[in-house]
């Protein structure tokens, strides 16, 4: 799962040279790529359509390492 939800921040926010297995599971989306709240709305919708899950909108804001979503997404699988 960790590494399908890598492939879906790596194309929605079009990062050259990384790849799933080499995306770092700590590195901060807003702090260290400083994407905004319109990507990472982006990235949520098309994670809870993948996943056929619902992400509540004051989640978004705990959402911001590959860790973090992973951890968060398993949870809400169950």
């Amino acid at each position: 799962m960790k590494n399908r939800i890598a492939e879906i921040i790596i194309n929605e926010l079009k990062l050259k040279d990384v790849s799933a297995e080499t995306f770092d599971p700590n590195l901060d989306l807003i702090e260290d790529l400083g994407i905004d709240s319109m990507e990472l709305t982006t990235i949520v919708v098309v994670l809870q359509d993948e996943f056929s899950i619902k992400i509540d909108e004051d989640d978004f804001g705990q959402l911001t390492t590959l860790a973090k979503i992973t951890e968060y997404i398993g949870s809400k699988k169950g």
